[in-house]
């Protein structure tokens, strides 16, 4: 990213966009200098953030409740804010979908606890709610993967307790399906050809009598109109498109635009296909990042950043494995996720999320964890 500033073509924008990088260095500067968590540490840090977020969950939920007592509007219990409308379980600016990631890995705290209190018990059902309100598809697909991963593979009794887990999942994908807004929400994506989606969308207030854009056409179509509305899955489709003109038109395989450089080229391709240039309230679909890690990578930092992040997470998931240290694995598996749908490194706040749980799951003392194993198997 720092490189990337001798040969950006927008210096301005990767000069803006370096401070909020920056912990990618700073961070793990950090953790190879200071002494290396065991495995206990770790397990204590995790219990602390878990902790933490069933504070901030029960927050908002209690908020929510509040909210529709004096709104009588059932929207303040999901997703987050609209863009006209002060709705939302949470504020636009917090992001429903960075808050779903942040909740998951305080849930999967407690569902990993072999022994749970009811306290934790109650900790784990907070955040699973919380998780579903906040209506992220993406991350709701992942909680109920990585929660049937858990039962039937990680969990010591999936063995001989395999229907009651399998009973006790039922239950909870029968009472999310049949849940109001977010049977909405998924039922939603699957109406028309024209209104598919499973990720969210990047516009939000669609008027009456707008044109979904398809997925084939968003791949296919040569000309929009400002008439035309993108569904979440569509307008990837459509950044994705743009990547592949950009790769064969440009000469950006082996150093890309730039850091935070693409947006100039996105913007000329977004007046070339005529898409929704947006009015005073909103910006638009040229103004939005390709909304995928590994496509934003290779367009600004070209194949060797884009091969950094790849080769970063394949050795997460193969540590995760190794130690088969179930958290270290959920958080492999939703970065992996969520970088399919989201720039998430390009927001501060993904950023310092990512590179410190990385490096606290990476850095850990193997050796202290082996000898301590050793002792408690003694």
């Amino acid at each position: 990213m720092l490189c990337s500033f001798f040969w950006t073509i927008d210096v301005s924008a990767t000069q803006k966009a370096i401070p909020k990088e920056v912990f990618l260095l700073l961070i793990p500067f950090i953790f190879a200098v200071i002494p290396q968590f065991n495995q206990l540490q770790i397990n204590k840090i995790n219990k602390y953030y878990a902790y933490g977020f069933v504070v901030f969950a029960v927050f908002f939920i209690l908020r929510a409740v509040i909210r529709f007592i004096v709104i009588k509007d059932a929207a303040v219990f999901f997703y987050h804010q609209d863009q006209d409308k002060d709705l939302g379980l949470i504020p636009k600016d917090l992001n429903a979908i960075h808050f779903s990631v942040f909740s998951i890995l305080a849930y999967v705290y407690f569902l990993a606890c072999e022994l749970k209190s009811s306290w934790q018990k109650i900790s784990m059902s907070i955040l699973l709610v919380f998780i579903l309100l906040l209506s992220s598809k993406n991350i709701i697909l992942v909680t109920i993967i990585i929660t049937i991963i858990y039962l039937f593979y990680f969990a010591k009794s999936a063995n001989r307790m395999r229907l009651r887990n399998l009973i006790v999942f039922s239950f909870i994908i029968i009472s999310m399906v049949f849940f109001g807004r977010i049977k909405k929400r998924f039922a939603a994506e699957f109406q028309s050809h024209t209104a598919k989606s499973l990720s969210h969308d990047v516009i939000e207030g669609v008027p009456e009598g707008v044109h979904y854009v398809s997925v084939y056409e968003a791949w296919n179509q040569d000309k929009f109109t400002p008439n035309d509305y993108f569904p979440g899955t569509a307008f990837r489709v459509y950044q994705a498109r743009l990547f592949f003109e950009f790769l064969s038109e440009e000469p950006i395989f082996c150093n890309g635009f730039g850091l935070n450089a693409s947006f100039k080229k996105l913007e000329e391709k977004g007046q070339k296909y005529n898409i929704y240039q947006g009015t005073g309230n909103d910006d638009g679909y040229q103004n939005k990042n390709f909304h995928n890690q590994y496509i934003q990578n290779f367009s600004e930092l070209g194949i060797f950043g884009f091969l950094i992040l790849v080769i970063m997470m394949f050795i997460s998931l193969k540590r995760s494995v190794y130690n088969k240290n179930f958290i270290h694995f959920t958080f492999s598996i939703v970065m992996i996720s969520v970088f399919l749908t989201e720039s998430f490194l390009w927001r501060q706040r993904g950023v310092v999320f990512f590179i410190i749980f990385y490096c606290l799951f990476m850095f850990r003392n193997t050796t202290q964890s082996k000898i301590n194993t050793t002792l408690n198997g003694a």
